[in-house]
């Protein structure tokens, strides 16, 4: 059996997927350590995973500014010593990150000790830290149609993202039983991502009275220090109660994406993966500040393949007219479930760990071309 190291803090985007893939990789017989940041967003979702193991490390963002590029400089750095040791302590056969800062400390690491690399890039702009790191990589998986410069063909793999073994859909009477929602009426679910958004929370909070009259529940995920957990009950026009629940962190997104008849979020790979596999439309709301505008291009790409419909943040008041011309919708609603079901046809898991595997003996496999697998 072989050692992995997988680097993959900073956001659940980051987090979720390297999960996965200690998961399957564990399940293997192989060993397996994640190296995660010191954000709350780590520490409460590898709190659900007791069996695998997990170390935090030090870091900071990447900027321009200057106070802020030397903290990223020095954290870098001492993260670079550390991954030193821990290539060394758990004798890894290879090492995996998922992009963002506590990807570059590993990858370096690893080249300065012989040990083979590999990065995942989810999303359809590769990140800073992919297009720096993957002339260095053994292996570079990237999403279907995406190549990067500088990256040799036979290091590329066109993988989707690796979703955990538990995300998957459940009969939606159960899911909205177990999150307190009443079974037979409607749901929306609104998601800024790990980290939340405070605009789609602001527009929840405003137009909770107009969902509640059309009979319509909400279920908001906040983000980790965007308020306390609140449940506020409306009337429908019926006179029926219908409530809307605000909770600042999920651990059960499964459950969430399954309740829902609509989600309104925005366009991280991490959350679109999870709707593909739960088969949940959707109403992207990209993030207009990401970095190199890669949310605007995933939502893009998700809306041509028929999953749901982009509205952009500077159009948010036109947002909950498109939710309820959506959610009322059956003939529209079912075609974008049956889109996200032709959507979820790829094992990424399967293929990645096959690969890693192979490269983990230095077999020829890992050095051959691949024919690229599609989402």
């Amino acid at each position: 059996m072989s050692s992995f190291l997988i680097s993959c803090g900073g956001t659940g985007g980051h987090l979720s997927p390297g999960i996965a893939l200690a998961e399957t990789l564990r399940a293997q017989g192989h060993a397996v350590c994640l190296l995660i940041s010191q954000k709350k967003v780590d520490a409460r979702l590898s709190e659900k995973y007791p069996e695998l193991r997990f170390e935090r490390m030090a870091g900071a963002g990447f900027s321009w500014r200057p106070l802020q590029l030397v903290r990223c400089a020095l954290a870098q750095v001492r993260a670079f010593v550390r991954c030193l040791r821990m290539i060394r302590q758990t004798r890894a056969d290879v090492v995996v990150g998922f992009g963002g800062f506590t990807s570059a400390p590993i990858v370096l690491a690893a080249l300065v000790s012989g040990v083979p690399s590999a990065l995942h890039e989810s999303n359809r702009v590769p990140g800073l830290a992919i297009r720096t790191l993957g002339r260095f990589a053994r292996r570079v998986y990237l999403p279907p149609g995406i190549f990067l410069a500088g990256v040799r063909a036979f290091a590329t793999r066109h993988v989707g993202m690796p979703v955990r073994r538990e995300i998957s859909r459940t009969p939606q009477a159960e899911a909205r039983a177990a999150l307190g929602l009443e079974p037979k009426q409607r749901v929306l679910v609104v998601l800024g991502g790990s980290q939340g958004a405070s605009a789609l929370n602001d527009w929840a909070r405003e137009r909770a009275g107009v969902f509640a009259a059309e009979g319509i529940q909400l279920y908001v995920v906040t983000g980790l220090g965007k308020g306390a957990a609140t449940v506020v009950e409306g009337a429908s026009r019926s006179g029926a109660t219908v409530r809307a629940v605000y909770i600042p962190f999920s651990d059960r997104m499964a459950e969430v994406m399954s309740a829902a008849d609509l989600v309104v979020t925005r366009a991280g790979a991490g959350s679109l993966a999870e709707l593909i596999r739960c088969g949940t439309p959707a109403i992207l709301v990209p993030y207009p500040h990401a970095a190199d505008d890669h949310q605007r291009a995933n939502a893009a790409y998700f809306e041509r393949q028929g999953g749901g419909v982009v509205v952009e943040q500077t159009q948010l008041e036109t947002l909950a007219a498109e939710v309820l011309d959506v959610i009322d919708n059956d003939w529209l609603l079912r075609r974008f479930r049956s889109n996200l079901q032709r959507m979820d046809r790829s094992d990424a898991l399967g293929l990645m760990r096959t690969d890693l595997e192979a490269i983990a003996r230095g077999g020829v496999a890992a050095l051959a071309p691949a024919e690229p697998v599609t989402a």
